[in-house]
């Protein structure tokens, strides 16, 4: 099989490693806080020092970092990374980089038109389902590049998730902006409404329930609207996070000319959430936000 790199386990990397490790393929795992790839040694991986040393016999590299900022420093060196020990000093021509963050279109194409200098084929490719979907290895995968890559790539992609090739590169970024954009929206639009019915009178719980397999369900009622009816704001899918991608989708829409009004409003809401402590709790903690705005109106 495959020998697969994985940089970053994190709340989606660690078990998305462990569905590549279930599925046999040999795997290596690099972390910036090395407790957090040493965690799984359990499942048979290899843990190495430095992204270049992770990297050195893959087949196909993933990435699962914070940022594009993260993901550019991890591939190439900067900040606090020196460049020998960056994943781009250890791979070996013909390595397929995936690159499954959640960062910006236009560093994606950057990303990939650099690795192709060095020899590399490089997949934008991130995914959507949190670390409920990463866990049971059913994450929607949006992947940007080359047919051929992505076919390469296959056999490992399913093991986490179903992969969909959506166009050239930055075309998985761009997909997933638009995933973002229409979560971020939804768990508003679900937090308003459970605050408008029990406003009235009503049982958020029950409202929720009694909509559910009408034209409002979703995910996000089924999974986030149960969160908020629970109180549940622990982290699975950091606001913050959301935040950055509700960000990234404006940047990306300004850059195209693209006026997204009902994005922009949304994003000014979990700015505001953020800017009151909840940036580290979960995306549903939006509801907390809009309940704090109708107990001060």
């Amino acid at each position: 099989m495959r020998r697969i790199s994985l940089l970053g386990c994190g709340l989606m990397g660690a078990p998305m490693a462990r569905r590549l490790a279930t599925a046999g393929f040999p795997l290596t795992l690099w972390n910036r806080t090395r407790a957090k790839a040493q965690a799984l040694a359990d499942t048979g991986a290899r843990i190495a020092d430095t992204p270049a040393q992770a990297v050195a016999d893959a087949d196909i590299v993933i990435t699962m970092l914070e940022h594009g900022g993260v993901v550019a420093e991890v591939l190439f060196g900067g900040l606090g990374l020196p460049a020998q020990e960056a994943a781009a000093a250890g791979l070996q021509p013909g390595a397929l980089v995936v690159d499954m963050s959640s960062i910006l279109p236009e560093q994606a194409r950057d990303h990939a038109q650099r690795l192709a200098t060095m020899g590399c084929a490089a997949l934008d490719a991130p995914v959507s389902g949190g670390t409920l979907g990463a866990e049971a290895g059913t994450l929607a995968i949006m992947a940007g590049g080359e047919a051929a890559d992505v076919e390469r790539a296959r056999e490992a992609l399913q093991a986490m998730g179903r992969p969909v090739h959506v166009g050239p590169a930055g075309s998985g970024q761009l997909a997933k902006l638009a995933n973002q954009m229409i979560v971020g929206i939804t768990i508003g639009a679900v937090a308003e409404a459970l605050l408008l019915a029990e406003r009235g009178g009503a049982d958020p719980a029950k409202v929720r329930e009694a909509l559910r397999g009408g034209f409002a369900e979703s995910r996000i009622l089924e999974v986030h609207g149960q969160r908020m009816v629970q109180g549940d704001f622990a982290k699975r899918g950091a606001l913050a996070i959301q935040l950055k991608d509700m960000r990234n989708a404006l940047h990306t829409a300004a850059g195209m000319g693209f006026d997204a009004p009902i994005t922009n409003a949304l994003t000014a809401l979990y700015a505001s959430a953020a800017d009151h402590g909840l940036a580290d709790l979960d995306q549903a903690a939006l509801f907390k936000e809009l309940q704090h705005r109708q107990d001060k109106a």
